[in-house]
């Protein structure tokens, strides 16, 4: 967790917002957080997670280039062959 956010909270989105832009749920993120997978900043007036807008859409992006490779470099990403 990262300890003190910079003022200019426009660089984050909170839970419900990156959910909604990954397209997962929001306990999702919550269990990411807390497997390390995924960090999040707490809001310094109420603690609510938010998530930094660039470390969603890097995360969005390694989704998408995933879901669009062929079956034979999705294996070898994985480490798998057939």
């Amino acid at each position: 967790m990262r300890k003190n956010p910079p003022p200019n909270l426009q660089a984050y989105l909170t839970i419900r917002q990156a959910a909604d832009l990954i397209g997962a749920s929001t306990s999702t993120l919550r269990a990411w957080d807390r497997a390390g997978k995924l960090k999040a900043t707490r809001n310094p007036m109420n603690r609510y997670r938010l998530y930094r807008r660039e470390d969603i859409e890097a995360l969005l992006a390694r989704i998408q280039k995933t879901a669009t490779a062929s079956p034979a470099e999705a294996r070898t990403r994985r480490g798998g062959e057939r």
